[in-house]
């Protein structure tokens, strides 16, 4: 294909393969790998992530797949967090760009410590602390009953009430402050039943200070309903706009602090949300 002035149009660059590998469950190298690969969203990746890589069988397997990516193109991106040095060595001889996660960071614990890590592996996602393992399971049960509304009880007890119109993020927000923070968190949607009020819908009134609110743009809102509930009322651009606009004048009449949804990831709400309400997990 040409361009108008009779030069070859630019060819799209395939995705560069990425591989989070891991001696454990995989979401260490995954989580932070992501964040690193965020600073580059010019690039597309495709994402392969391997974990319970524990073995040198089970790292040759993988050593096999990455040579199989890096020639159908560009050497692929290899994040690990493997503790063992002979499984480490093996990746180390892929022909993969290999980030280590663990390393640098481990031997700079252990001069700071004065003790050397252990070789167990898996450790940092073990139930090494039984409490805290616990706190984050109740709170994912309290999130499961107040999902959506669905119950008005011990609400004096949530850590914060998300408060949003249907479909603006409420759920995985708050599934993603329970499951990593432990947090108590309620969600209650907002509905037409809720407006016009000069206050708070009443279940969640008298816990005003705890709440904090959710929007969207009207396009967002309605491309993310009609995948629900295609060609309907509920999804159209001007039921859409109507509640965010109500929601919006809501959240300002009761102080009630609140996000744009609609370009942040539920990791970076959950940060804004805890911030702001000067959570600690």
């Amino acid at each position: 294909m040409e361009s108008r002035t009779g030069a070859a149009a630019p060819a799209t660059a395939p995705a560069r393969a990425v591989f989070f590998v891991s001696d454990s469950t995989g979401i260490t190298a995954e989580t932070l790998g992501s964040a690193l690969l965020a600073n580059f969203p010019g690039i597309g990746f495709e994402r392969y992530t391997v974990p319970f890589v524990d073995t040198p069988e089970a790292a040759h397997h993988v050593a096999r797949d990455i040579a199989s990516a890096a020639a159908q193109g560009a050497d692929p991106i290899l994040f690990t967090t493997v503790k063992a040095p002979a499984v480490a060595g093996i990746l180390s001889g892929t022909p993969a760009t290999r980030i280590d996660l663990l390393r640098g960071h481990l031997t700079d614990l252990e001069h700071a410590l004065g003790v050397t890590a252990s070789e167990q592996l898996g450790q940092y996602h073990g139930v090494a602390n039984t409490e805290r393992y616990f706190a984050r399971m109740r709170a994912v049960e309290y999130a499961i009953e107040h999902d959506d509304g669905q119950s008005d009880r011990a609400l004096d007890l949530a850590d914060v009430i998300i408060v949003a119109p249907s479909r603006c993020g409420k759920t995985p927000t708050t599934m993603y402050l329970a499951l990593h923070y432990g947090l108590l968190v309620a969600n209650y949607p907002l509905t037409d039943d809720d407006f016009p009020t000069d206050g708070l819908p009443r279940a969640i009134a008298p816990h005003r200070a705890r709440c904090f609110g959710l929007t969207t743009t009207p396009l967002r809102l309605s491309q993310v309903r009609h995948e629900r509930r295609p060609n309907s009322r509920y999804a159209s651009l001007a039921q859409c706009t109507s509640e965010l606009r109500m929601a919006e004048g809501l959240y300002r009449r009761t102080g009630v602090p609140f996000l744009n949804s609609s370009t942040k990831s539920v990791e970076e709400m959950s940060a804004v949300i805890m911030q702001t309400m000067h959570l600690r997990a």
